[in-house]
């Protein structure tokens, strides 16, 4: 397992605080939860490339490494795989760093999500040349 999360420029696109009302009665996060914060990265992150609406329409194998506490830092790495005509494929990365200081954040799974840029009718949108998109 990476010993540290990836390195984009811009840091995580998502950073957020597991909360107790995320978690289970024995204070673990649930899956659903980490699966839409990474959906809420990933469409975020395909938003940009896509300069406006997207849809997830495919998420793949995802595995969870380890539980995510409540009180844990958790952060999503957005990397792009792929770009279709319509499409943009991103892989999610989802670390976790416990209280305390000195703690080091630990990849807790990942995912490789697939978004659809979409018109204002909700119709597949050609998305823009990439020179005239932002980044991503």
């Amino acid at each position: 397992m990476p010993d540290a999360p990836p390195d984009p420029a811009g840091g995580p696109q998502l950073r957020t605080i597991a909360m107790p009302r995320d978690a289970n009665a024995s204070g673990d996060i649930f899956g659903g939860w980490t699966l839409s914060q990474m959906d809420l990265a990933g469409a975020g992150y395909a938003a940009e490339r896509a300069q406006g609406r997207v849809a997830t329409i495919g998420i793949e194998a995802m595995r969870f490494l380890r539980p995510i506490l409540v009180g844990d830092e958790v952060s999503c790495y957005c990397t792009p795989l792929r770009c279709g005509e319509t499409s943009v494929t991103v892989k999610v990365e989802t670390w976790a760093r416990g209280r305390g200081q000195g703690r080091r954040p630990e990849k807790v799974t990942e995912g490789v999500f697939t978004f659809v840029a979409m018109d204002e009718h909700g119709h597949p949108s050609p998305l823009p040349p990439e020179s005239q998109g932002a980044t991503p």
